[in-house]
């Protein structure tokens, strides 16, 4: 693999960038592998990168039936946080936020991290004593946060309308090492690390059946041809239950749409993240300058991926009182991503009722922000058997009622 640095930037303007080589190979199917991972997101090639890089495991296949990071990695708002209330949540959360912060020196590739601090408004006297909690929580987990009044709110996010009519700023959970990152560099990034230790990404290749044999996993059916193996992730987010049927057992997760918007490109007026729980919205601004905007889920099971004119009118009148400036921007795009929710609002990594077969799943909405920390546990999870970090996410919790309720600390799940 070719370093990335100043010095090849420049080595390569002179000479008409005729020097770059292929960020990941084009591959084509084995006959078979000692692990296949369906679905090249963010999750999926953060898997088989920790199982190559951490446990030496490489003859691994990752297949995505359209374009690697076309799902929900390419279609979020990219918010990264780990400011959770139960225990096992923080724990994985503050591992993938604590990976971020050095991601880009690790796979040699700008995923362009900004830690520019996340701020959750109570507008209620409720979210004050829930945000307070979490606040405490988190201090005994380790993870750096703090609860905040309105006059620190409007200093940090100038913008802001802290005297709302309705539902006035009373204070935040500021979370400082909060942020963004670019998420389509997230999956190229992994992708070109995974290509450079030998695993084959098979783009338009698309899963049509999984064979088993006597309760163990032996390979899938692909529109590529079979392909075998010993051990399977399945890392397909909002189209995870149609993978478990396949493989003969069901989960309990729904699929929702999520959609979100930006405006045109504005000078810089916010350098922080907000999200509004009680009116339901959320706001960044991108490197480019746009207006990042976003709420909850539709509220009826789908498996659309475009927008629809009363999202917009439902997300931009819940902000338009908090920041009233953005009554005057035009919307540049809107879109739409597929997220896999669960009872509890937290994930599932898990093995399954067949062996060999593994799931990571049920991030939600929030699910960009736990990449590099669900990568981790995942690939420790198939090579060793078990993980510290997935031991409370089994999916087996909600037939022996250990629910993890992220319902409030998750807000609008983001």
């Amino acid at each position: 693999m070719k370093h990335y640095s100043v010095f090849a930037v420049a080595r390569e303007a002179l000479r008409q960038h005729t020097g770059w080589d292929r960020a990941w190979a084009k591959a084509e199917p084995k006959k078979k592998y000692d692990v296949i991972i369906v679905g090249a997101g963010g999750h999926g090639l953060a898997t088989a990168y920790y199982l190559g890089k951490n446990h030496g495991i490489r003859n691994v296949a990752i297949l995505e039936k359209g374009w690697l990071g076309g799902g929900n990695t390419g279609r979020n708002t990219t918010i990264i946080r780990s400011n959770y209330l139960q225990d096992p949540s923080a724990a994985i959360y503050e591992k993938s936020r604590s990976l971020y912060e050095t991601l880009s020196q690790d796979l040699n590739y700008n995923i362009m991290f900004s830690p520019r601090g996340v701020m959750m408004l109570a507008q209620t006297q409720h979210e004050i004593r829930g945000y307070q909690r979490t606040a405490h929580a988190n201090g005994l987990q380790g993870v750096e946060t703090a609860f905040i009044g309105p006059d620190k709110v409007k200093e940090l996010c100038p913008i802001i309308n802290i005297s709302g009519p309705r539902y006035p700023v009373l204070g935040a959970l500021w979370q400082p090492r909060g942020g963004t990152a670019r998420h389509d560099a997230v999956a190229w990034g992994y992708a070109r690390a995974c290509s450079a230790m030998g695993m084959d990404i098979i783009q338009q290749c698309e899963v049509t059946g999984i064979r088993r044999d006597a309760g163990k996993v032996v390979g899938v059916d692909t529109t590529k041809g079979p392909i075998d193996c010993d051990k399977l992730a399945l890392v397909t987010a909002g189209h995870i239950g149609v993978m478990a049927n396949m493989a003969g057992f069901r989960l309990p997760v729904e699929s929702l749409a999520l959609q979100a918007l930006v405006s045109e490109p504005i000078k810089p007026v916010m350098d922080v993240v907000v999200m509004a729980n009680t009116v339901h919205g959320y706001m960044s601004q991108s490197d480019k300058g746009e207006m990042v905007i976003g709420g909850g889920t539709d509220g009826f099971n789908n498996y659309t991926q475009r927008g629809s004119f009363h999202h917009i009118e439902e997300t931009v009148r819940a902000l338009v009182e908090t920041f009233p400036m953005i009554s005057r921007l035009k919307m540049l795009r809107q879109w739409g991503g597929i997220v896999d929710m669960t009872g509890d609002r937290s994930p599932i990594l898990s093995k399954t009722p067949v062996e060999g077969i593994f799931v990571n799943c049920g991030w939600g909405t929030g699910g960009f922000k736990a990449i590099p920390g669900s990568g981790w546990a995942m690939a420790e999870l198939m090579a060793k058997g078990a993980s510290p970090l997935t031991e409370e996410f089994s999916m087996w919790r909600f037939r022996e009622g250990k629910f993890i309720d992220e319902s409030v600390a998750a807000g609008v799940a983001h």
